[in-house]
């Protein structure tokens, strides 16, 4: 798949539940490629921000969009890479901060 595909398909599904890409698009572009990279290696999109392990189980809380996204949209307006951020940052009514990472530890393999 075309990365300018990918984001055209991303974006009209998101977009549908207020939830944006990040403005910076070449940062969105470079965290598209790496979810690509991943599928290739993987066979899914893993987080692009995380270490996959390779085991489609192990991974499934990683894979994009991951289960930790709602919450960091709702608490800091944007994921953990950044690839998406809440209409609240995208209209520009709250500032994006740093956002911690969510993952139990000992969910890195």
């Amino acid at each position: 798949m075309k990365i300018e595909q990918l984001y055209q398909a991303l974006k009209k599904s998101q977009e549908a539940k207020d939830i944006y890409f990040n403005k910076d698009k070449d940062l969105v572009f470079e965290l598209l490629e790496s979810l690509v990279l991943n599928k290739n290696r993987y066979g899914y999109m893993a987080c692009p921000c995380r270490l996959a392990c390779g085991d489609r189980e192990k991974d499934k809380d990683i894979i994009c969009p991951c289960e930790y996204r709602e919450a960091d949209l709702e608490e800091f307006g944007a994921c953990f890479c950044g690839l998406y951020i809440s209409h609240a940052l995208h209209n520009n009514k709250i500032q994006s901060e740093y956002i911690p990472e969510r993952r139990p530890p000992e969910k890195n393999f």
